[in-house]
């Protein structure tokens, strides 16, 4: 399936501009997710981009973004918390309501796991929830900074290199992160889970999934990511994901909502329809392959896509 990615930007929960990718399909999306990434990777990290994508081609849309401090987001990365993050997680849900539709599913690979099961409480309307190699604890990255945390307890601060990145954290970081009642707040998510973890992963050890899921009251559910390592680094890994992701979460997205089928026309034939994104857009199916066609913003559309008359021309000039 065609799908269109959009840059957007949205206010984060201490007022910094938060860049974002809105990864959707063409037609109308059978729901809206949002995806939370690694600790201190950003929204283009490959497992994000790369499940995102997947999820779009089959229906789904996904809203990916840089936590403050982080990527192309503003302000200062010392300055954020595990707290701030789920703060942001929440304040990127409200965005989602407000411009596009309420957030049905929420996705977060490794930290970004324990983040959107502590912000689950948050987004009433959300009624599934993933995690992938995800901690089941915050507390788990203090390992990441175990060189520096004498340095950080003693001086307030210091410098820690993290995946060969240079990132200041300070004493509140630590201190956040030892306060966070996961195994409560899984115990009362009270939306379908599913934990899907890497048996062989370094970073966060299975038993973290096992922890998960114990606290974790039903509908719940386990998937073996066998053979991936902690970051989804192969591409096979990451659809592979998309593909379990989807057809799980079709079951809680209630209204008998599935993924949406792609727009397909037989050789030499061309069809066009409405997408029901905005006033004008349209998806354009011709034999195999799909285009899209919108209106520019001056007219009333939304500018994803070129206007019929751009089309024609394009057309006579190819």
């Amino acid at each position: 399936m065609a799908i269109s990615s959009e840059r957007i930007e949205f206010t984060g929960s201490g007022g910094e501009a938060l860049a974002a990718r809105l990864d959707r399909p063409l037609g109308p999306p059978a729901a809206h997710a949002l995806f939370a990434h690694c600790f201190t990777c950003s929204k283009d990290v490959f497992a994000a981009a790369r499940i995102s994508t997947a999820l779009a081609e089959r229906g789904i849309a996904v809203l990916r973004f840089d936590f403050t401090g982080l990527g192309s987001s503003g302000g200062d990365f010392a300055n954020t918390n595990f707290s701030s993050n789920v703060d942001d997680l929440v304040r990127a849900a409200e965005y989602l309501a407000a411009e596009h539709a309420p957030v049905k599913i929420l996705i977060g690979h490794s930290l970004g796991g324990a983040a959107v099961l502590a912000a689950a409480e948050r987004i009433p309307a959300a009624t599934a929830v993933a995690t992938l190699n995800a901690p089941c604890d915050p507390e788990h990255v203090r390992h990441l900074l175990a060189a520096a945390v004498p340095a950080i307890e003693a001086e307030g601060e210091a410098e820690v290199e993290i995946s060969g990145r240079r990132f200041r954290i300070r004493r509140q970081f630590l201190e956040d992160i030892a306060a966070q009642p996961m195994q409560a707040r899984i115990g009362a998510l009270g939306k379908a889970l599913l934990v899907m973890h890497a048996p062989r992963d370094e970073v966060v050890a299975l038993e973290n999934a096992g922890r998960i899921f114990e606290a974790a009251k039903h509908p719940k559910s386990f998937v073996a990511l066998d053979g991936a390592d902690h970051l989804l680094s192969r591409r096979v890994d990451a659809e592979y994901v998309a593909a379990v992701l989807a057809a799980w979460a079709s079951r809680y997205l209630g209204d008998g909502a599935e993924a949406v089928p792609a727009l397909r026309a037989a050789p030499g034939e061309v069809l066009v329809a409405e997408t029901g994104e905005g006033r004008y857009a349209n998806a354009i199916a011709v034999g195999a392959h799909v285009l899209h066609a919108d209106e520019p913003v001056k007219n009333g559309g939304d500018d994803t896509g070129p206007d019929p008359y751009g089309l024609l021309m394009a057309s006579l000039g190819s």
